[in-house]
């Protein structure tokens, strides 16, 4: 994070502004990636008229961030339009799509409009891994077009990736790839439950020795989502710090109106269709649980030993039964990048001896040596 973002996102943090929200435009898609967490079909997005009010709302509110998304964007015939209205209002505004309905008169028009950035998503550098787990024949080409459309226009492209048992091997040719067609690349080996909390995506995610082999791959060290902490300030007691930006400093609200204090944090704080959007910021009952959350607070997790460098995501907690909870699969990277189980893991092995067996992997040092 910069410097002019730390200090903004510590100026949001006194004042109780949203700094960043995402907005999905829409859940529809013209891919069915294997591991999709939404459901696809139209079940009343907000017209036009409802998000230009809502987008006049967060820009009183002070959101200065605001990333659309979907679904895919371009599915939505009024994207454009929805896109005008966000920059008059002067958002810095950042894209994520599949890139397959971009061309080169889309590409044109980003530029005009001056969007910060937009991310891709790359599955694999082979077309038939990338286009088995899109569902759509063609599209890794496609979208590697659009990267080419949109960096011949000089807007920031980011790759993203995210990391399951198809494609785990394929991960050095992304990166090859990205750094081919001049752009950063990021890694996420994690995969989430569906929004309503069916768990089969997560059949997909990568096994404790896929994870081992990520996190000691010296390439991938750092590469980690950019608003998902808040670091503690300088002396501020480790156990006094709020575990994540959700509902501190971001939000995300869905297609229909409902806000969440993240995209993988499914707690409904309230509706813009009923409600104004900084009334549900300010005064949600759920929103305000979620900011008196400190990391003391959180039953297991505040005893292990990896409380000050986890990932932990409250919402992947919450869709296991608690917020205050653990997050499984944060245990289990953090175990593959240390080789020192959690006190999650413990607990769970105690509790079970006989049905769960901690493996000690090595240390960094170990490996190094």
């Amino acid at each position: 994070m910069s410097g002019l973002l730390e200090e903004m996102t510590a100026k949001a943090l006194r004042l109780n502004i949203p700094l960043s929200v995402q907005l999905d435009l829409t859940y529809r898609c013209n891919e069915r990636c294997l591991h999709c967490y939404l459901d696809h079909d139209d079940h009343g997005e907000m017209t036009t008229a409802e998000i230009k009010h809502l987008l006049n709302e967060m820009a009183e509110a002070g959101v200065f961030i605001l990333t659309l998304s979907g679904g895919e964007i371009f599915v939505r015939k009024d994207f454009f339009e929805i896109l005008e209205h966000a920059r008059r209002l002067s958002f810095c505004v950042k894209l994520k799509t599949n890139g397959v309905p971009i061309r080169e008169r889309e590409a044109r028009r980003l530029k005009e409009l001056a969007v910060e950035s937009v991310q891709i998503s790359i599955y694999s550098h082979r077309p038939e891994v990338h286009d088995g787990i899109t569902l759509l024949p063609g599209s890794l080409e496609r979208s590697v077009d659009a990267i080419r459309f949109l960096k011949s226009q000089g807007l920031k492209v980011v790759v993203a990736n995210v990391l399951m048992t198809q494609n785990l091997q394929d991960y050095p040719g992304v990166r090859a790839l990205a750094a081919e067609l001049g752009v950063k690349c990021t890694m996420d080996p994690t995969v989430t439950p569906m929004m309503d909390g069916n768990r089969a995506p997560l059949s997909l995610g990568i096994s404790d020795g896929g994870l081992q082999h990520v996190f000691r791959d010296p390439e991938l060290v750092g590469d980690v989502e950019e608003f998902c902490a808040i670091a503690a300030p300088a002396g501020e007691d480790e156990l006094e710090s709020m575990p994540c930006s959700a509902g501190h400093t971001a939000c995300y609200v869905s297609p229909y109106g409902d806000v969440y204090p993240c995209v993988q944090f499914p707690l409904p704080t309230g509706n813009v269709r009923r409600q104004r959007f900084v009334d549900i910021w300010r005064h949600s009952d759920q929103m305000n649980e979620v900011r008196s959350i400190r990391v003391k607070d959180l039953s297991t997790c505040s005893h292990c030993t990896h409380v000050s460098n986890c990932t932990r995501c409250p919402g992947l907690a919450f869709m296991e039964g608690n917020m205050r909870g653990p997050s499984s699969q944060d245990c289990e990277k953090s175990f593959a990048r240390t080789g020192v189980p959690s006190a999650n893991m413990l607990a769970k092995r105690r509790a079970s001896p006989d049905l769960v067996q901690i493996r000690v992997l090595p240390t960094m040092a170990q490996v190094s040596a």
